[in-house]
């Protein structure tokens, strides 16, 4: 029994709280705030006529750039765990008022400055002794990829393996929305992270490449074959401190060819930017421009059909004896629309956002400072992943990803 304060009230927000109010013994209270309370009133009034939970919720608006207003909010509801789901570049003002009022944290994607497009854990590390003077968890990365991928890894360390040596992740959206463009998630995000250069941990460092210039190809279970691009990608850099042993580690992503088609044309002429440019006396960002005009990714649910295919293939040895090992979920974007009201992309963060808040709030990841999920006890969570709609699937003899 807990109350949780959720704070964003996006494609991903939604089926976290979804989730939270069906696993209603646990979260018995929540908040939802988000900048936009209208929001966060409509998905509370569409729950609650659902009739399927016990739990309480209230709103409230909130702004997640003024630490005032967090520590306010967060003092007056007293939650038991505060769930980030905002952007990533507020991470850190929420982390500031989660120390300044004592209260557990959790997200699921690492800050982001506003300014670069660059996204890495030193920001969020360096709370690490403050949260833990404080007594206080901070779990970092409760989503997909990252943080089921890190789970995976943490599983597949404790019982299949002595040491992995290498690891493949693969992100596979087989989905369709119909669109000739469109991003699965926030499109400001999504653009800043495929545009930017890639990169992969080998041997106790990144080695950068240039954007999509490491490309493959791979057969998914229940999608078919894709073509696969490497990128950087955030749980590269805690995985390669975390998992003994690595020595690669690589992350993979499908894009159609509509997507990159328009997306190569969209940098050509400087869509992408982050740099503010002046336009009829006032100052823009391209990007965010560029959002404003794209399809809102919480609006893709209905019209998108297909699966995801979500996984880490792993490499290494057990008993003095080479092994390979893949763990993944597939998931099917209506099923997720129709449970939840939103596609798959939104679906598997969802869900593990929730999972990740509720082993926290009720004590079962209790460890003062600041962590990465895979620094915790896997079982209770893959347990969870079962139970809660994403449920994991083993292959022990995966095709490889060619070299």
């Amino acid at each position: 029994m807990g109350r949780a304060l959720i704070i964003g009230c996006g494609g991903v927000a939604s089926v976290a709280i979804w989730k939270c109010c069906q696993n209603d013994k646990e979260f018995t209270d929540i908040m939802i705030a988000s900048r936009t309370k209208s929001k966060c009133d409509d998905l509370k009034k569409r729950i609650e006529e659902a009739g399927f939970s016990k739990t309480r919720i209230e709103t409230a608006r909130v702004d997640a750039d003024k630490v005032e207003e967090l520590v306010d909010l967060i003092s007056s509801y007293k939650p038991d765990v505060v769930l980030n789901l905002a952007l990533p570049y507020q991470d850190l003002t929420i982390m500031d008022a989660c120390l300044a009022t004592k209260t557990n944290y959790v997200d699921t994607a690492n800050y982001e400055p506003e300014d670069t497009a660059k996204f890495e854990y030193k920001w969020q590390w360096a709370y690490r002794e403050r949260f833990k003077e404080a007594g206080i968890t901070a779990l970092l990365g409760s989503g997909f990829d990252p943080g089921v991928t890190g789970v995976f890894s943490a599983y597949a360390l404790k019982h299949e393996f002595d040491e992995i040596n290498y690891i493949d992740i693969l992100d596979c959206n087989g989905g369709d929305h119909g669109y000739p463009f469109a991003t699965n998630f926030n499109p400001e995000i999504n653009i800043r992270e495929v545009s930017a250069n890639g990169s992969y941990w080998e041997d106790g460092h990144f080695i950068e490449t240039k954007p999509m210039e490491i490309h493959k190809t791979y057969h998914f279970k229940e999608v078919g074959e894709k073509d696969i691009y490497l990128l950087h990608h955030e749980e590269l850099e805690s995985l390669g401190i975390n998992i003994p042993g690595i020595k690669r580690i690589r992350f993979f992503m499908t894009f159609g060819e509509s997507y990159l088609r328009h997306l190569n044309c969209l940098i050509n002429v400087g869509m992408t930017s982050i740099e503010p440019i002046m336009f009829e006396e006032k100052e823009i960002v391209p990007l965010q421009f560029l959002k404003a005009v794209l399809p809102d990714p919480a609006s893709l649910g209905p019209r998108t059909v297909g699966k995801t295919n979500i996984g880490c293939i792993f490499r290494g040895k057990k008993d003095g004896k080479d092994k390979n090992y893949y763990l993944f979920n597939v998931c099917d974007h209506q099923e997720a629309y129709k449970e939840t009201g939103a596609q798959a992309v939104s679906y598997t963060t969802g869900v593990p956002a929730m999972i990740g808040a509720s082993l926290v709030m009720n004590g079962t990841w209790n460890k003062p400072g600041v962590y990465n999920i895979e620094e915790f006890d896997p079982d209770p969570f893959m347990d969870r992943l079962n139970a809660f709609g994403l449920p994991w699937q083993e292959d022990r003899n995966p095709v490889l990803v060619e070299e």
